[in-house]
């Protein structure tokens, strides 16, 4: 067991949810208003938690300022004001749900981040809607 540090952050993207093999009438029976064609954008929120040990020498799990900039580089600078449809590789061929939206963000932050510390990312889509992901239980 450890203690958890989290650090929230934000950023704003449109996406259209839809499967290029479906036709619009499956894709509006699965994926309602959210597979209109012209987009549509959300105000999403995300909340970083790492656990881990506290550091004896600093008495840090990890430093927040070191997430908060991991945070801005990886995530906000890379999905903000995005299509994300249109502007992120990792969709060009993957539906933008807030399911896969929060794996590749874990993805991305577990890269930078010590392999002894577990990382969880919980991502807001609406206030009301929302995921986690804590990485693949082998």
């Amino acid at each position: 067991m450890g203690v958890t540090v989290s650090r929230k952050a934000h950023f704003n993207a449109a996406h259209r949810l839809y499967r290029k093999d479906w036709n619009d009438q499956k894709n509006l029976d699965v994926f309602g208003k959210c597979s209109y064609p012209n987009y549509h954008g959300h105000n999403y929120e995300l909340i970083v938690s790492v656990t881990g040990a506290i550091d004896e020498e600093t008495g840090f799990v990890m430093d927040l300022k070191v997430l908060k900039d991991l945070i801005k580089i990886e995530i906000e600078d890379y999905l903000d004001h995005k299509n994300l449809n249109v502007d992120i590789e990792e969709f060009k061929n993957l539906n933008p749900t807030a399911e896969n939206i929060v794996v590749i963000i874990w993805n991305k932050l577990r890269a930078k981040i010590k392999s002894d510390l577990e990382v969880e990312v919980v991502l807001y889509e609406t206030s009301r809607n929302f995921v986690s992901y804590k990485g693949v239980v082998e």
